[in-house]
């Protein structure tokens, strides 16, 4: 049996009408300035020609000087003069914000060079927070397209093709076609992934339903054709007797053919469950997308780049089996942003690949809780956690008052003060206790809780059918609901049906 160390190994996202001359002198003057720059980086580009190509920085700024910079003078005069307005929303401060911004330059030049109508803008949200708020820009970093002044939010990938493909969608450019050989092959070198549809005629219910899903779809690029020559150069296995549509991805599965009905909906799922590799490797920019994959079993596997790389092929294989029904992803163990909050979530398991996978599908493997500590203090109100809340909640003898919260949410620290006074004003209560758990760190079969703060009343007697609170409860109300609920030893539930509660 091979052996793997721990460290080596571990399974587990304003066109309205001028109002008068001067505003589209305003936003020409814009543009023009723009241009002006522009035109200067292409004569720099004809006369530095035989002294190299541009460095990558020279092209970066080049790039960004295609992005307008907006501020609070002339936010306004931008979007209510342009059709159509890209704004990216950023602080100087955020990561994402500086790792996005090269991206969102790449898509303008890419953009511009389609001569596309679109205004790529940018926005110091944090410096300019009267253009901030007029944008409705909360967070950073904080894309919206702008159409005709009304704004649509973005939801698309975070690379430059992906944004590119987004802008282009949403723009009314949902697919490209393709009519040569040669803009076929320039097509293959630009995109990476892209899905293809071979039609015998651009019409029909079933070319209909193509452009539908090209259409809805926010992240792959859909292209099309009716040459059978064009479409072999981007899928040469192609069938050329019907319609055909066709997944076209990086290695090592590069091709992978559409079998069911030509339907909307049968194409978006089809091309989400296909759009990833084999394996997966997660990144800042993907990890939306492979949270949110229709796929739920994930089978996630930790590895530094170095020590990967025998495994990989590894995984590959097991990949191909349960392809479809199980999604592999890699993670970078030495990316701690990345690494640090799953290695949390789940626990260390030594089977091998083949072995947890076939066990995860026929449901024999034990489920993973995350827990902290058992702690080894008691408080006045006791820190309950995932490995000892049948023992503090549901095997106590005691009714037990429960406050579930996590550290990010917003009303948890009102709520947590005004449990510990009620904690004090029933302390030496018999048979009462108060209790919280961090549903951040702990989880239990038995505690399903998507809201927060939550409060729930587990009474004696009947610990299977807690009492859920409504957590705008005063404490006059809170004190009073515990009093009449503690009048018998077993604590009556039937006396909640009075008391202001939120639905289960």
């Amino acid at each position: 049996m091979m052996t793997i160390s721990s460290r080596t190994l571990a399974f587990l996202f304003f066109l309205s009408l001028l109002s008068s001359i001067s505003l589209a002198d305003n936003v020409n003057e814009d543009l023009e300035d723009l241009e002006q720059l522009l035109s200067i980086d292409e004569e720099e580009d004809k006369g530095g020609a035989a002294q190299g190509k541009p460095s990558e920085a020279e092209l970066l700024s080049r790039a960004q000087r295609i992005v307008v910079e907006l501020n609070n003078e002339n936010v306004k005069r931008v979007i209510d003069g342009n059709e159509l307005v890209l704004v990216l929303g950023y602080a100087p401060w955020c990561q994402r914000s500086a790792e996005l911004m090269p991206r969102f330059a790449e898509a303008a030049t890419a953009l511009k060079e389609m001569k596309s109508p679109v205004v790529m803008a940018k926005l110091d949200a944090e410096r300019y927070t009267k253009a901030a708020k007029l944008l409705d820009i909360k967070g950073f970093p904080t894309i919206l397209l702008f159409v005709n002044g009304s704004a649509k939010p973005y939801t698309g990938g975070f690379t430059g093709d992906e944004i590119l493909i987004w802008v282009r969608k949403k723009t009314g450019s949902p697919l490209i076609r393709l009519s040569s050989v040669i803009a076929a092959e320039k097509f293959l070198k630009k995109h990476q992934i892209h899905v293809i549809g071979f039609f015998e005629s651009y019409e029909g219910i079933e070319y209909d339903e193509f452009v539908k899903a090209a259409t809805t779809d926010n992240e792959i690029q859909f292209v099309e054709t009716n040459d059978v020559k064009v479409a072999k150069v981007l899928y040469p296995d192609i069938r050329s007797n019907k319609a055909f549509i066709g997944i076209v991805k990086t290695e090592p599965e590069r091709y992978e053919s559409f079998e069911e009905k030509i339907e909307e909906e049968n194409i978006l799922n089809f091309v989400e469950v296909n759009k990833f590799a084999l394996v997966t490797s997660l990144t800042e920019l993907n990890s939306a997308r492979v949270y949110s994959s229709p796929i739920k079993l994930q089978v996630y596997f930790f590895a530094e780049t170095d020590d990967s790389k025998p495994f990989i092929l590894l995984l590959q294989d097991v990949a191909r089996k349960y392809k479809s029904k199980i999604m592999f992803i890699y993670v970078d163990s030495s990316e701690e942003s990345l690494a640090k909050p799953l290695l949390t979530l789940f626990g260390l398991d030594g089977k091998r690949p083949l072995e947890f996978c076939s066990g995860l599908l026929l449901g024999t493997l034990s489920p993973f809780f995350k827990s902290e500590p058992i702690p080894n203090h008691s408080e006045i109100i006791e820190k309950v956690v995932g490995r000892t809340f049948d023992s503090s909640i549901l095997d106590s003898a005691e009714n037990v008052f429960l406050e579930v919260y996590t550290p990010w949410c917003i009303d948890c620290e009102a709520t947590s003060r005004q449990i510990e006074k009620l904690a004090k004003h029933f302390k030496g209560q018999e048979n009462l206790k108060f209790a919280r758990i961090d549903a951040s760190l702990n989880e239990h079969p038995k505690l399903q809780i998507d809201n927060y703060p939550a409060l729930l009343f587990y009474a004696a007697g009947n610990k299977s059918n807690p009492i859920k609170l409504s957590k705008k409860s005063s404490t006059t109300e809170l004190a009073a609901f515990i009093k009449e609920n503690m009048k018998s030893k077993t604590a009556n539930t039937s006396s909640h049906d009075k008391f202001k509660k939120d639905e289960l």
